[in-house]
């Protein structure tokens, strides 16, 4: 904030008109900007310069680039440039100076000006950071905006040519919408979103010469209920102060989702600036927003739809008649994160005789009196440094398949072995020979979460398949078979031996209660109780009903129990009684709430604790107040608490003395001695000083003392072995526009060896030949946005979700955030060959904002987790947190070799800055419709693979709906054999209806068709909407947006590869590549809808019936009978 001291002296030489004749006389201009550019580099003399180039008339720079010291917001190195030049462009807010001649408006993150009668749009604001929503100040001498460039998104306002910006908001989580200046021009209000706004948008005002700001709308959020996290307010957006300063109009939008089934009601509010009285002033049946008043206080403009499109309507305030002045125009965001408000920011005419607004892609002046429109033409010349290009061509694994994971580990009570589950198999390993061996000698193992015995002799574990499931006990040295401990075939986990041997603690619900949960993905298995069994087998006897409790384990008190849920660490007797909640933990905001503990463990003697938080291990001490349940949020504990881990975990747990902690990561075990744990904070470095004689900042880096142990269990990779010959068909090779017709492609083991017309390549003698005459040849469809309806920790290997997906032709998949890394154990499964299904890839858990980078370095030690334990070569940065955040995730994916894709959460200008960082990928559509130019070519020259999953459209109703709506699934056998009914009913039951104009997937997909024509990357993503069958629905979809069929099956085949980086070894029919592909009964380029006359389904040599994916090659095999096919009633 400026002091009394410069305002005073400011202020006495703008009005001395002597001092400016003397300055203009005795200084040349040119001087004068040159040494308040030198000024401008130091912060003291910020406020004299802002006011004394105001009162001067000296601008800066015609045209100013962000500072050069600007990396201290953003931090990330541009590689590349992407420049085009466009008279396009896509939700442009705009503004017009009070004399009537210059238009601003912001493109692609760079603020433009242009003569209103139209031209060439000249930047003046250019930069890396994402500038945007640019309004002139009354007079005209200044601009407020939002921007990124302090590392978040925050408000800002400069000099009317861009020079001097000075931040008014410091926020470093938030979202800025639609800034206006007061008519005295002190101060701008504009509508923000933060986390202690639970996300909703409320009206803030900001001083122009500081202050921390007021928030002045008057929406309160609605009640939460008891133990829930806190609800958002309604919206306020689009604020407009009345010329008189006696009102404020603004559309306060009610609270509720973006599910896509319905739209939230949004008003125009009416706030009196001196009493603070409210009232709402329209009652549309389509909504009101974007408000726009006269100056003379009578006329109202605002946003409102009608049959699906957004139009103008206009209000008399004095009558209260309305007219529509202008219909269609750009759809708005009501069905989206608007993030620079409902609509573009559009504005009256100095005369008030026209608008001034963009939509199709254009500017336009429009009539207020008749509506009449005139295109004022514009040309911008773009030019935006982007980052790097982080698309690494690997090759596939080969040799053996070395465990990604090793699951759930214990150590034995003289702490010198320990027992895990790897590839289904229970393992034992010496710490000090560390070499892992198997158990037990069972043929076909599925054994899991093993157990010591206090006195170190046995471990229990249990055992699963879709038949049933049992806890068992084996010697721990190995000798003898294991024992059957239950007596009924269930679903049991978790299983733990009391202290002192006699019982043994588990979850446990039935078998069908388990087959019929679909997924662990977004709930956890349901019907779950805590019972307990007789150490030497027996009937389990149930203590208490689970309901979301964790992993039993015990403390000082040998008869309690304790258990971690939602409502925190509980505690009862073997019989139940007794119940007492310790203390809850809780991590940093994710969204609308803390993000939960996902386990918590007390240590045997009571003291201290640990707890898993945003993938993290932390240790803290234990809390004993008594009274009411105390919380410990690991960003402000009130007990004393330590990070463990850098890179992250995935289990943990204690010795049996609490001298020791132990985690895991990928198929890493790490301990620590309690010891060495200190909670006092880290020394700090002294800064380095460079040789200039300036210093630079050290980060913090605490090395861990923590001990880490490789575990490497292996097993034999499958590879099939035969020859075969495919002859007669249409080869679509996706080499280019490659058509082979009479084609041969030879199969040798899991790979292609050659592929020709018929004749033209050598065929082995030995080859099994498959006459497919008339059919059509495609590479396998490659899902890279997947969402595989998995089991976590006891794996479940006979999964519906993988048969269905290889049965419709899918033959590989990247699931982009998994919840948890199981799938990464599924991968390793379908590459030993004892899982049918599609290969796996995985970004396994997504990069939350809850991860909450602090350092570089912190977000490095994330990225690696990935890259060196899990051994993915692709995350998800999923809403990782603020620009800067971003931006280290980029440059840590640059270093490690890692590709990352993102996605924007329905935002567009977040989708933006992720194309100009350089992200490799980025999932979901952009949810302004239609896009145009500008947005296209960036897309399209940046690199970066757009994957719309219009099945889940963002903007509007999703597309599955529609699907859903035109098939005819129950009546699909081909569905009912690799889909369990349950979930046929859950995606089915009582659906929502659409009408087809509703319907924005095809606009959507138009854009996706626009980016692949100027020369971008698009892929398909099936979201898991229907496995399987919703990759063709993605493809379908495409061709209803204008797609070209040959266009369609490049995004579903050699774009995916090439997006996951196996380009080189998969997605098209190549020689060399591996033997994955579909053979269609109909040609695809007649009709695109032909991807679904599946005959035959090879995926890495193996060949299946598409209807029954009973196997025909090399070795003629019956699908197994899963359990979904039994027990219907007819």
């Amino acid at each position: 904030m400026y002091s009394n001291h410069y305002i005073y002296e400011v202020d006495a030489i703008y009005d001395s008109v002597e001092a400016k004749r003397l300055i203009r006389t005795y200084l040349l201009e040119e001087h004068v900007t040159v040494y308040l550019k030198r000024l401008c580099e130091s912060t003291f003399y910020l406020p004299f310069i802002v006011l004394f180039s105001v009162a001067f008339g000296f601008p800066v720079a015609a045209q100013v680039e962000k500072p050069k010291d600007e990396k201290k917001g953003l931090p990330l190195k541009t590689e590349r440039k992407v420049e085009f030049t466009t008279n396009e462009g896509t939700w442009l807010s705009l503004d017009i100076s009070p004399d009537g001649k210059t238009i601003i408006f912001d493109l692609l993150g760079e603020l433009y000006r242009l003569p209103v009668s139209g031209g060439t749009a000249k930047p003046f604001m250019t930069g890396l950071a994402f500038d945007s929503q640019p309004r002139f100040s009354p007079d005209g001498k200044m601009i407020a905006f939002v921007s990124d460039r302090s590392g978040s998104n925050n408000l800002w306002i400069s000099n009317a040519d861009g020079s001097i910006a000075k931040q008014l908001s410091k926020e470093d989580q938030a979202e800025f919408a639609s800034p206006i200046w007061t008519p005295d021009g002190d101060y701008v209000i504009v509508s923000k979103a933060s986390q202690s706004s639970v996300g909703a948008y409320d009206l803030w005002i900001y001083h122009r010469l500081g202050g921390a700001g007021l928030r002045i709308s008057k929406g309160k959020p609605p009640a939460s209920a008891p133990g829930a996290p806190p609800r958002p307010g309604p919206n306020s957006y689009g604020a407009i102060p009345t010329k008189d300063g006696k009102y404020i109009y603004y559309a306060r939008q009610s609270t509720g989702n973006r599910s896509g089934l319905s739209i939230r009601n949004c008003q125009i509010v009416r706030r009196n600036r001196i009493t603070g009285e409210e009232d709402m002033i329209t009652f549309a049946r389509g909504n009101a927003f974007r408000p726009l008043v006269s100056n003379n206080g009578n006329t109202l403009i605002f946003g409102t739809r009608y049959e699906g499109k957004t139009g103008l309507k206009i209000r008399d305030l004095n009558s209260g008649e309305e007219r529509w002045l202008k219909y269609p125009i750009q759809r708005d965001e009501q069905e989206s994160r608007a993030t620079r408000d409902l609509l573009p920011g559009y504005v009256f005419t100095p005369d008030q005789k026209h608008i001034i607004i963009s939509y199709g892609g254009k500017i336009h002046r429009v009539a207020v009196a008749d509506g009449r429109s005139t295109q004022i033409p514009f040309s911008a010349k773009v030019s935006l440094d982007v980052g790097p290009s982080l698309y690494v061509p690997r090759k596939l694994d080969r040799g053996a398949v070395k465990a990604r994971l090793i699951q759930e580990p214990e150590v034995s009570p003289n702490g010198k072995s320990i027992v895990f589950s790897a590839l289904t198999a229970v393992y034992a390993m010496d710490l000090g020979t560390r070499r892992p061996r198997r158990l037990t000698k069972t043929s076909d193992p599925r054994e899991f979460q093993p157990s010591w015995s206090p006195d170190g002799n046995w471990i229990a574990f249990v055992s699963w398949s879709t038949g049933g499931g049992h806890i068992w006990k084996m010697r721990s040295n190995g000798s003898g078979i294991p024992q059957k401990l239950t007596q009924t075939p269930a679903f049991y986990k978790e299983p733990v031996w009391t202290p002192d041997g006699k019982q043994i603690i588990a979850l446990q619900t039935s078998r069908l209660t388990r087959v019929n949960h679909p997924s662990d993905f977004l709930a956890p298995q349901p019907g779950l109780d805590i019972v307990k069994l007789p150490a030497n087998g027996g009937k389990s006897e149930i203590i208490v009903p689970s309901r979301g409790l964790g992993k039993p384990h015990f403390s000082t008190e040998k008869d309690r129990i304790y258990v971690y849920g939602n409502q925190g660490l509980i505690s009862f007797r073997f019989d139940g009684t007794d119940r007492r909640t310790h203390f809850k933990v809780e991590g940093k905001r994710r969204r609308s709430r803390p993000s939960p503990a996902r386990d918590v463990r007390i240590s045997p003697d009571g003291k201290h604790g640990l707890a898993l938080v945003s993938g993290q291990i932390y240790y803290f001490a234990v809390p004993r107040a008594g009274g009411n349940t105390p919380t410990i949020n690991v960003g402000k504990s009130p007990v004393p608490i330590k990070k463990l881990s850098n890179i992250g975990a995935d289990s943990f747990g204690w010795s049996r003395d609490s001298k020791t902690v132990y985690w895991t990561v990928g198929s890493s075990f790490y301990r620590q001695r309690a010891s060495t744990i200190s909670f006092e904070p880290p020394k700090k470095q002294d800064d380095k000083k460079e040789p200039n004689g300036s210093k630079k900042k050290i980060e913090e880096e605490e090395r861990s003392p923590a001990e880490e142990i490789n575990i490497a269990v292996q097993r034999q990779r499958f590879t099939p072995r035969g020859t075969a010959v495919l002859r007669g068909g249409r080869a679509i090779t996706m080499r280019g526009k490659e058509i082979i017709e009479d084609s041969d492609i030879v199969i040798v083991n899991d790979r292609i060896s050659a592929i020709g017309r018929r004749g033209s390549v050598s065929i082995p003698s030995n080859a099994r030949v498959f006459d497919i005459n008339g059919k059509t040849v495609i590479p396998g469809l490659i899902d890279i946005h997947a969402h595989w309806e998995v089991r976590h920790s006891v794996l479940d290997t006979e999964d519906y979700t993988f048969w269905g997906n290889l049965a419709y032709g899918v033959t590989t998949g990247r699931d982009p955030q998994t919840n948890s890394n199981d799938t990464f154990a599924y991968q390793d499964l379908v590459e030993t060959g004892e899982m049918i299904g599609p290969r796996i890839f995985s970004t396994g858990p997504g990069l939350f904002s809850d991860q909450d980078f602090k350092t570089y370095k912190q977000a490095k030690d994330t990225v690696a987790r990935y890259q060196k334990h899990y051994r993915t070569n692709t995350l998800k940065s999923y809403l990782v947190g603020n620009r800067k955040q971003r931006q280290w995730v980029v440059r840590a994916s640059k270093e490690l070799g890692i590709i990352p894709t993102t996605e924007g959460g329905s935002n567009l200008k977040l989708n933006l800055t992720h194309a100009i960082d350089g992200f490799a990928g980025n999932e979901h559509a952009l949810p302004v419709v239609p896009i145009y130019d500008d947005v296209i070519q960036l897309y399209a020259k940046s690199g970066i693979t757009y994957t719309p999953t219009l099945v889940v459209t963002y903007g509007g109703p999703q597309a599955k709906y529609y699907f859903f709506e035109k098939g005819d699934i129950y009546s699909d056998k081909k569905l009912q054999r690799f889909n369990p009914q349950a979930v046929l009913d859950e995606k089915m039951s009582r659906i929502p209806w659409f009408r087809d104009s509703e319907h924005i997937f095809p606009q959507i997909a138009k854009g996706a068709a626009d980016i692949l024509a100027a020369g971008g990357r698009v892929g398909i993503g099936g979201h898991g909407e229907l496995q399987g069958l919703q990759c063709h629905w993605e493809m379908w979809g495409f061709a209803m947006g204008g797609m070209k069929n040959h266009d369609v099956l490049r995004t579903a085949t050699i774009m995916g590869a090439e997006a996951i980086g196996f380009g080189q070894e998969l997605g098209s029919l190549e020689k060399g590549k591996m033997a994955d592909l579909i053979v269609l009964d109909k040609n695809p380029l007649d009709d695109i809808r032909n991807t679904n006359t599946i005959r035959f389904v090879m995926k890495n040599g193996e060949m299946f019936e598409g209807d029954t994916l009973n196997q025909v090659y090399p070795q003629s095999k019956r699908l197994p009978t899963p359990w979904w096919w039994k027990g219907k009633p007819y």
